[in-house]
């Protein structure tokens, strides 16, 4: 019976990435063979300059120029050409797509330079040579996620039909989510250039579980928060809220954070851990605002006269087209305060939009104003009356 035996050994290898060679399509040969008879034509240029041959240093330049020239004319031409092409199609996610990449590609001519500029001058070393992989990987993994932030709205437009309502929050948490993986995979992907063996880094991760998890505690209670959110759908971005001593505008919710726009301009930055269990006061979802003012009349005004205003107040409010109707409406002398007679006044207006609302208070301030001054009414303001006693005639003492 024959026995296969496994080097488990094999397992642990590391495979170094090398892909800036087959970038270059073996370029550096081409031109190092067209160098050859220059040396026999002028022997002047073999030369050397820092250990390096004149012909090779003025041929490096002259290719590192040249990418340069081509990364500008593939720019203007190739990218220009296709972002006009995109313009004319129904859809205009070719034309985000187009332009996440147009970075990208035009940083890859610039690595493809530099790797045949050292390779010319006989100076790529392997350091040099990793750092050029390196960002080669990072400009490939850049172009991914690039072209996935230029596709959003797909994302939105996918989580619309499961849940319509949170569907830009859904969708802005689950491109979030594939960004990390992808960048996950990139960061390895740049080990992997350097020798280092990314599956055994993560099998020793292991060891400091214990330690990790305590440290990302409150990174992992933060993404849950994010889930309350999103399951709860107590907020969404765009609307006012107040939570936790912070008032304002919700711009984003994060995996860790939620962003919050105040009323200053200035972005405050919330943990989802404290937004999720805190107290959260959405203004956007009141649909009504609240008016609560107390009217006070001078003493001099009669019993019929702050009846007949209390009358006409009531009335003004009942047929205000702007004031909600389904909603508590309630005006009645209310009390005799120190220096007026103070009729309540409570009702709701039928918007919960800032400006509109101070439109409509500004209105009922007015029409107020004029029930009470064509009642023969006055409103008073804080007084004291000083009443002092006879002094006695010096005299009779």
């Amino acid at each position: 019976m024959q026995t296969n035996e496994v080097n488990t050994s094999d397992l642990n290898t590391t495979i170094e990435l090398n892909v800036i060679d087959g970038l270059s399509m073996n370029l550096e040969g081409t031109v190092q063979s067209l160098l050859i008879p220059i040396y026999e034509k002028y022997p002047i240029l073999a030369n050397t300059f820092l250990d390096i041959p004149l012909a090779n240093l003025i041929a490096a330049i002259v290719v590192f120029l040249l990418f340069l020239l081509l990364r500008k004319l593939f720019t203007l031409i190739v990218m220009g050409t296709l972002q006009k092409v995109s313009k004319v199609t129904a859809t205009y996610h070719d034309d985000k797509v187009i332009s996440a990449l147009k970075r990208p590609v035009s940083f890859a001519f610039i690595l493809i330079g530099a790797h045949l500029f050292f390779v010319l001058i006989f100076k790529e070393t392997e350091w040099i040579k990793n750092i050029l992989n390196t960002l080669v990987v990072y400009t490939i993994f850049w172009a991914i996620i690039s072209v996935l932030e230029s596709l959003r709205s797909v994302f939105h437009h996918a989580t619309e039909k499961f849940n319509p309502d949170l569907a830009e929050e859904m969708g802005n948490f689950i491109l979030k989510i594939v960004i990390f993986l992808i960048a996950a995979m990139g960061l390895g992907a740049m080990l992997q250039v350097w020798g280092i063996n990314v599956t055994a880094l993560v099998a020793s991760l292991g060891l400091g579980g214990l330690a990790f998890a305590l440290a990302a505690k409150d990174t992992a209670s933060n993404m849950f928060g994010s889930f309350a959110l999103l399951a709860d759908k107590s907020i969404r971005i765009g609307e006012w809220i107040k939570v936790g001593g912070v008032e304002g505008t919700v711009e984003d919710i994060g995996m860790r954070t939620t962003k919050i726009r105040s009323f200053e301009k200035s972005l405050i930055t919330v943990p989802n851990q404290i937004v999720s269990n805190s107290p959260i006061e959405n203004f956007s979802r009141r649909g009504i605002r609240r008016i609560k003012m107390q009217v006070g009349l001078t003493y001099g005004t009669s019993r019929d006269q702050v009846n007949a205003i209390v009358k006409d107040l009531r009335e003004m409010l009942h047929t205000h087209e702007k004031i909600s109707q389904k909603d508590a409406l309630l005006v009645n002398f209310e009390s005799f305060g120190d220096s007026s007679l103070n009729i309540f006044i409570y009702a709701f207006t039928s918007t919960s939009n800032w400006e509109r609302y101070l439109n409509i208070r500004e209105d009922i301030h007015l029409k107020i104003m004029k029930i009470v001054e064509d009642n023969g009414s006055s409103f008073a303001f804080p007084s004291r009356s000083i009443y002092m006693e006879q002094i006695p005639d010096k005299n009779v003492l």
